[in-house]
């Protein structure tokens, strides 16, 4: 993984928006119905380049692919995963998100809305057999698409990293004896996906929302078991990971694309300590909203391992303003100042 002393590189989280062109023929590919392959195949590739160009312009130092092959961070490997079934019909919602909603219903009524025509349909992955990687062909396209845009890229290109979902976040399990054996299986299979990833020489980020969302407010659970729940994923995406150098990765926690009032949102000062024993080099964290930007002072007793790094996310999603680089520059030194 790429450091620097000269100045902060930059980065962002990995999924950028699709154009719409694009979606449209995802739209049809998802629910089933009759698309062009091919030409779904050329889009894609072009996508790639196209996003690929856009970050180099816009100055990002460490790129990647904007997902554009994938519906989603998560549901993308449904395509890729045996051993599943869908099913539908079914209550999807995460526990944190239910106990916003309960809060304010006539907000999320009128925003849960808005999902009602999305490009892939609500469904759930269902194990109903023995879970193993067969993405290997996806994912070389992925690997061949990004080893492209950056040979034709407009300038230097730092390094890129390609996004990888965690094993945790898929929906139910009707096969394995319990839920730990069930997400030790889809750890196991992810595993061949994190490997080749490294072997393509790209960094690896994990994309693991489902630390936080396991810690947090949850009616049906105590805090000690939810801090249970945590330990065991832990657990087992640091098994998934085993010998993989920590330089090569960068994992990525997040609340959420809940654009809400976000009052039950966990502190972060109980979340950094369990995110620091995935076995990472860089750690990757939601800040720039109201709810979490005061949280740069968790550092002062939070201590960040020697030659771990931070990567701060300072660009909102869940804000139509943009932020000022001064405010970018200052919130910089403000974590600078405590982690050096």
């Amino acid at each position: 993984m790429q450091r620097s002393d000269d100045r902060i590189l930059t980065t962002h989280v990995g999924s950028l928006a699709r154009p719409r062109d694009l979606l449209e023929v995802m739209r049809e590919k998802e629910h089933g119905r009759p698309y062009d392959v091919d030409g779904y195949a050329k889009r894609v590739t072009e996508a790639v380049d196209e996003v690929v160009r856009e970050q180099v312009s816009a100055g990002i130092d460490v790129v990647t692919d904007g997902e554009m092959s994938k519906v989603s961070f998560l549901t993308y490997v449904k395509d890729r995963l045996t051993g599943f079934d869908t099913g539908t019909g079914e209550k999807l919602m995460p526990p944190s998100w239910q106990v916003e909603i309960d809060a304010f219903p006539d907000y999320y009524a009128g925003y849960l809305g808005k999902y009602k025509d999305q490009v892939s349909p609500m469904t759930t992955m269902v194990c109903t057999g023995p879970i193993t990687y067969d993405g290997h062909a996806q994912l070389q396209t992925d690997v061949d698409n990004l080893r492209a845009a950056i040979a034709a890229a407009p300038g230097d290109v730092t390094e890129a990293f390609l996004p990888s979902t965690s094993p945790s976040g898929f929906g139910r399990n009707e096969f394995y004896g319990s839920h730990g054996e069930y997400l030790a299986a889809v750890a196991e299979a992810l595993r061949d996906e994190y490997l080749a990833i490294i072997d393509a020489g790209f960094v690896l980020q994990v994309d693991d929302p489902w630390l936080i969302e396991y810690l947090s407010e949850n009616p049906a659970t105590t805090p000690e078991q939810r801090v249970r729940d945590a330990e065991q994923h832990i657990e087992i995406l640091n098994h998934a990971l085993r010998g993989i150098p920590t330089e090569k990765i960068r994992l990525h926690t997040c609340y959420g694309l809940n654009h809400g009032p976000r009052i039950h949102d966990l502190a972060f000062r109980d979340i950094a300590p369990l995110m620091l024993k995935v076995n990472a080099g860089a750690y990757s964290f939601e800040v720039a909203n109201p709810r979490h930007q005061h949280e740069w002072k968790i550092w002062r007793d939070v201590t960040l391992p020697d030659g771990k790094v931070l990567i701060p996310g300072l660009l909102g999603h869940a804000s139509n303003y943009v932020e000022h680089p001064e405010l970018i520059a200052d919130t910089i030194e403000l974590y600078a100042g405590i982690v050096g």
